[in-house]
């Protein structure tokens, strides 16, 4: 790789913004941070810049601006603040690569007006390809796009069809680590505490992403956004819990081979091969070791325990809006848990209702999304009092 791509990180001071960060510093000869951005995280953003030297950042949040702006007065660095600034800074004509590692709804916006601007996009919010995968995913073919999947379950789907793209795929299979609740029952569930369901036994996240991992919602949202990233009907979507969570996930083609990816669980190595794709670049990240794990064991997911799998499937079934209601409901009930205003097994329920309330729109414009975006929020929040 001769040229150095320009890379932009929406999220750079999360768990995925934070390790794209490192690949890039494992990496210098490959890479250039052009910009970063933030919600919240001020410091962090504050240090990142100084370190890595962009050319312009983002703090979303307004009342941060002077701090960040202050902080980096002596820097060459450009400081923007606000969502349409989020909006903008993607169509920066320098940017190669946008890495969209925001949270949840967030990242519809910019990662619609980055694919309208022509930039490669490797993506890490799923949210944006639930709430609207028909939208993003019609946009990317008409400007000749390439969306590269960053969540290790859809990179391992990736790297199986890779050379394989005139073969046809019979259906792929999402693995699921279960979370830190597998095995249990509603009983146990009702009493989970937000500290109990922060911990996960494989993978280190956000608190979003991780209370969705625990409660399979995680898994029900990745199975919607593989329908869109692979061109998929819903049949061909399945979900097996794989504890170890090293096979990543499985493709079966109509021949009746599968193809798996496995690896360390480490998403380092899913957001490299975002970055680098369609090449590999040496890391040391830890090698597997299959004398450490004598047993991979698989087993279905119960669904009718962890009923927010299920929604999911029932909202991608049902199409249009519905996967955007099954989103934004989750969003608001999260925040809730987090909150403790509702318990572990309330969050379905809350999503639930809101599939069952919110009026259907089969063939949603982008108005549509965000008008169903607001109205469900308003209708959970309701629930949540």
């Amino acid at each position: 790789m001769s040229n150095k791509k320009n890379i932009a990180i929406l999220g750079s001071t999360g768990s995925i913004g934070t390790q794209a960060l490192d690949v890039i510093a494992a990496n210098p000869d490959a890479f250039q941070v052009e910009v970063l951005t933030a919600q919240n995280n001020a410091a962090l953003l504050i240090e990142q810049a100084r370190r890595f030297k962009p050319n312009a950042v983002v703090i979303t949040n307004e009342d941060h601006y002077e701090l960040v702006r202050q902080a980096l007065a002596t820097e060459d660095v450009k400081v923007y603040t606000g969502e349409k600034a989020l909006a903008d800074i993607v169509q920066m004509e320098t940017i190669d690569l946008v890495i969209t590692a925001l949270v949840g709804y967030s990242g519809l916006r910019p990662t619609l007006r980055a694919i309208e601007a022509g930039k490669t996009i490797a993506l890490a919010n799923k949210e944006t390809l639930v709430v609207a995968g028909d939208l993003v995913t019609r946009l990317a073919r008409e400007k000749g796009v390439s969306i590269y999947p960053v969540d290790s379950e859809h990179s391992a789907i990736f790297q199986c069809i890779v050379g394989e793209f005139h073969n046809k795929i019979e259906k792929i299979i999402l693995t699921a680590s279960g979370g830190p609740f597998r095995g249990q029952q509603r009983p146990q569930l009702a009493a989970v505490t937000k500290a109990q369901a922060l911990k996960h036994p494989n993978w280190s996240m956000g608190a979003k992403v991780t209370i969705d991992s625990a409660s399979l919602m995680n898994k029900g949202l990745e199975v919607i956004e593989a329908k869109w990233l692979f061109g998929l009907n819903p049949a061909q979507v399945e979900v097996v819990v794989h504890p170890q969570s090293i096979i990543h996930s499985f493709v079966q083609f109509e021949d009746g081979s599968l193809k798996a990816q496995l690896g360390l669980p480490d998403m380092r190595l899913p957001i490299q091969f975002a970055m680098t794709y369609p090449h590999r670049l040496k890391s040391d990240f830890p090698r597997f070791d299959f004398s450490q794990y004598p047993a991979l064991t698989f087993e279905k997911p119960d669904t009718e325990t962890f009923r927010n799998l299920a929604l999911a499937f029932e909202a991608l079934h049902r199409g249009g809006n519905m996967p955007c209601v099954l989103n934004a409901a989750n969003e608001v009930a999260v925040a809730g848990f987090l909150r403790e205003q509702v318990g572990f097994l309330e969050m379905s329920d809350i999503v639930e209702q809101c599939l069952a309330k919110m009026d259907y729109i089969g063939n949603p414009s982008y108005e549509d999304y965000v008008t169903t975006d607001k109205e469900t929020r308003l209708r959970a929040q309701e629930l949540l009092r």
